[in-house]
């Protein structure tokens, strides 16, 4: 993203909502998906909280599938629609270390989802 640990750990400039609000329990690939009654009940409410919301991540596929249902079917698909959703929202696969085959797969992010989320973190930022 770009941006300084200490604006990042700011409470006032960066906020992170996880889809669960609990850890889900570790399966046999990783993590358990998120329960999704955490969001049914809860996501909504504290969105409504949040009115000077610039810019969205919407990292991962369950986010991807609560934030922009119609978006595609798979993380690949809704993340190269970006511009779809553009300035306010984008989403992005999960940082995690076993993508590193879909960001190989997927050059195009770095070249040119990256560059232009990073301006766009810098403007809003600012």
């Amino acid at each position: 993203m770009g941006v300084e640990r200490r604006t990042f750990d700011d409470p006032h400039r960066v906020a992170i909502l996880p889809m669960g609000f609990c850890f889900p329990g570790s399966g046999r690939s990783g993590d358990l998906p998120p329960r999704p009654e955490c969001a049914e009940t809860w996501r909504a409410q504290l969105l409504e909280h949040w009115s000077r919301v610039k810019l969205t991540l919407v990292i991962g596929g369950y986010a991807q599938a609560w934030h922009l249902p119609d978006a595609g079917d798979s993380v690949t698909e809704v993340v190269r629609g970006w511009r779809d959703h553009w300035p306010a929202v984008v989403p992005l696969p999960h940082p995690s270390p076993r993508n590193r085959i879909w960001l190989a797969r997927n050059p195009w992010f770095e070249a040119e989802l990256v560059p232009r989320l990073r301006a766009r973190i810098e403007k809003v930022m600012a």
